[in-house]
């Protein structure tokens, strides 16, 4: 069987692979992918369930509660607690994201490489864009057809036009798009592309095994603490599941699972945990005269890229109605009143290539990440606002709803955001945020003391132990990071198998 659902193990489970991988999203599948293609037998172990576009819940808060971590409430804890969001599911959080497929930027590549001239030659970049331009090929990745772009994301279009800000159809891994703008509850048309359905199907063709809400709960290492043999973890019905790994582990859990994990397994060589770097998101909520009904049309299929050197990009936004309505102004009468007139207000976000870190700890047994934006973080949030403001009102915005404690709660002049800009709170706290994409609490490097994992994906103290997710990042890079991630993912595949005598 390529597929084994944990909930219905009825007793303890004692299995052997060559080698095992701990996470079934973009990096663990995609790691799968090409050790499966290589003849190895590959055991993928995900802690979510297995869930079919004709299973995908219609309402958001359903789809919260089956398919991502804590109900998608997880919170980074600071001056300013924000939520941020993983899915839990087959395909990690490819199956419920906005389906963003950004190659690595070239720009952040050679800052890696400037820091620890060690990557340059770990991660080729002319390798590394012709593994995305196969992985392009594979997931369907191309801009999105104006035919089912909807209105908000011409709008945005619009906007970006009248500001001179370089702009552009989103490019997503979606094939045969519907515009039913359900992307971040899964696809029920099953139009788009998830790793689940592609690189894991492609792996699983090829022999690798998946088991299904299975929790991998340590890592196992020899008596001498200096190799990884396999792991231990629980299936939904309770039972243990042992896997022995001839070799090697592959962690490719997410930037905070991945390094909770290595600290449960006391694996606490390196800076594990620290470096937590990730892309705070502000939004702006607008009022328009005419429908616009923001929850039809792709649902993330715009963006504006013209401030991505300072450090800004913009993204049309797209979820669930009951989400929207949170973003409306008033109580009671008023509040009643922005629901019946839904469908004119929309919602856009400036996703924010922060400077500051923070840390990830298990504490008790729990997760606890801690991360508060700096004070240049904060200017970047209010430059942020504004222009998107601008880009609003210039598309024909009656008013704007900037979400800022402390600040007009509506705004209608282009004046009012240059002030915002300017003189606007300086209190992270003040603002309406999220985070979306993590990094770097793994990450990659010559020096062990600064490092969790070596140039070539390898835990500097354990061997046959490999990271193959965005925790191995040396920082965020300021662009949706899932097709990136894939990328590098494959390096780590080619760097097993080559220390494992097997031709790539």
């Amino acid at each position: 069987m390529t597929h084994i659902d944990g909930s219905t193990l009825e007793g303890d489970q004692r299995l052997r692979c060559d080698v095992v991988i701990v996470g079934s999203g973009p990096a663990g599948s995609t790691v799968a992918r090409e050790l499966a293609a290589s003849g190895v037998d590959v055991l993928v172990l995900e802690a979510g369930p297995l869930v079919t576009p004709d299973r995908y819940p219609r309402s958001a808060l359903r789809s919260m509660s089956t398919q991502y971590r804590d109900w998608g409430a997880s919170v980074v804890l600071g001056r300013a607690p924000m939520p941020y969001v993983q899915g839990r599911m087959v395909g990690g959080g490819s199956p419920i994201n906005g389906a963003i497929c950004w190659r690595l930027p070239r720009d952040v590549w050679a800052e890696w490489v400037d820091a620890d001239p060690s990557l340059a030659d770990a991660l080729p970049f002319d390798e590394l864009e012709s593994i995305t331009g196969e992985l392009e090929r594979r997931l369907g990745v191309s801009p999105t057809d104006a035919a089912i772009a909807g209105r908000k994301n011409e709008l945005m279009a619009q906007g970006a036009n009248a500001l001179g800000l370089e702009h552009r159809p989103i490019r997503r891994n979606v094939v045969g798009c519907e515009g039913l703008g359900r992307c971040l509850e899964g696809c029920p048309a099953g139009r788009k592309r998830s790793v689940d359905r592609t690189l894991l199907e492609d792996a699983q063709a090829d022999g690798a095994r998946l088991m299904s809400q299975v929790e991998v709960q340590r890592v196992r290492v020899t008596r001498r603490g200096d190799r990884a043999t396999g792991v231990e973890a629980r299936a939904a019905s309770g039972a243990r599941v042992l896997v022995e790994a001839r070799d090697a582990v592959v962690v490719a859990a997410s930037a905070v699972q991945s390094p909770v994990l290595l600290l449960k397994s006391g694996l606490g060589q390196g800076p594990v945990g620290r470096h937590f770097s990730c892309h705070p998101g502000v939004s702006m909520a607008a009022r328009y005269r005419e429908p616009v009904r923001m929850w039809q049309g792709a649902t993330q299929g715009h963006e504006v890229i013209g401030l991505r050197h300072e450090g800004l990009k913009f993204e049309v936004l797209g979820f669930g109605l009951a989400v929207l309505a949170s973003r409306l102004p008033g109580v009671g009468a008023e509040l009643s009143r922005g629901v019946a007139e839904l469908g004119h207000w929309l919602d856009w976000g400036a996703a924010v290539r922060a400077e500051s870190e923070g840390r990830v700890r298990c504490v008790a047994g729990r997760t606890l990440v801690t991360y508060t934006p700096n004070a240049r973080d904060v200017r970047l949030f209010r430059r942020g606002l504004r222009v998107l403001g601008e880009m609003m009102l210039a598309a024909g915005a009656e008013s704007l709803h900037p979400g800022v404690r402390g600040f007009d709660a509506e705004v209608r002049r282009v004046a009012d955001l240059e002030r915002l800009e300017s003189d606007g709170p300086t209190s992270p706290a003040a603002f309406t945020s999220a985070i979306t994409h993590m990094f770097g609490t793994c990450r990659m490097g010559q020096d062990p003391a600064r490092s969790v994992v070596r140039p070539d994906f390898r835990h500097h103290a354990i061997e046959a132990l490999y990271v193959a997710d965005s925790s191995v990042f040396p920082s965020n890079i300021g662009v949706n990071p899932q097709l990136a991630i894939m990328a590098m993912a494959t390096l780590c595949a080619r760097s097993l198998l080559h220390r494992n005598g097997v031709a790539c």
